[in-house]
């Protein structure tokens, strides 16, 4: 009967420090965590996020964005994140420490995310958004062999009444796209904020906890410490 109760004890008290390690303490670094004020630029990091890109983090859950991309960019040496140029740096706590619900995602089937509004910043104009727009319309305009399926709801085809609206797409489209006479293609309020949200995703700011993988990242490749931190 006492080995049974020490064996219960036993077992209790590696669950219990097992619990302590992995959520405790890990719990306890990142609630200490703050934003890092620059001097330079008398801002802190992270910013916050515009709020027409907070209305579209809620169109990214809602449209299940999560299942087919990630928003977590791997230390170099950890994946080939680096070379594939999803990010700057890698990703560390401290990028997520004002988003509402963190969508680190579940599997890569399309590219990570988390620095998508920098790689597309000026790409096609009206910085990057004309892009994300075409993307969500047909990938296959931008990104051709792409398994993402078309979001073409997020788009409604409506008659000109007046003067055509400045935000239609339809000079973006290929013939086979166009709508009829007399129509115009423009996107949905939701498609809008899911772009604003997109266009948000930049994380450049090096703070200090990526540092190390600067430094290591310059060394190898024969630069100093602050070229590597650019």
């Amino acid at each position: 009967m006492n080995r049974i109760a020490l064996l219960f004890l036993g077992l209790f008290a590696a669950l219990a420090a097992s619990w302590t390690g992995v959520i405790l303490v890990n719990q306890g670094s990142v609630g200490r965590l703050a934003r890092v004020v620059d001097a330079n630029e008398g801002v802190a990091f992270p910013q916050p996020m515009p709020g027409l890109a907070q209305q579209g983090h809620l169109v990214y859950q809602d449209l299940g964005c999560a299942a087919c991309h990630t928003q977590q960019v791997r230390r170099p040496g950890f994946g080939i994140d680096d070379k594939r140029g999803w990010g700057e740096r890698h990703s560390v706590a401290r990028d997520y420490l004002l988003e509402p619900r963190v969508l680190i995602g579940a599997q890569r089937i399309g590219p990570d995310l988390r620095n998508v509004g920098q790689r597309k910043d000026g790409q096609e104009g009206r910085d990057g958004r004309e892009w994300h727009y075409r993307h969500l319309y047909d990938p296959q305009l931008t990104s051709p062999g792409s398994v993402m399926p078309p979001f073409r709801f997020l788009f409604e085809t409506r008659k000109i009444v007046g003067e055509p609206s400045p935000k239609a797409i339809q000079s973006l489209l290929p013939a086979s796209s166009q709508p009829p006479a007399g129509h115009e293609i423009v996107p949905t309020v939701r498609a809008e904020r899911l772009v604003s949200y997109l266009l948000s995703l930049k994380d450049s700011y090096a703070y200090p906890e990526a540092a190390n993988v600067y430094v290591a990242k310059s060394e190898s490749q024969g630069g100093t410490a602050a070229e590597g931190a650019k």
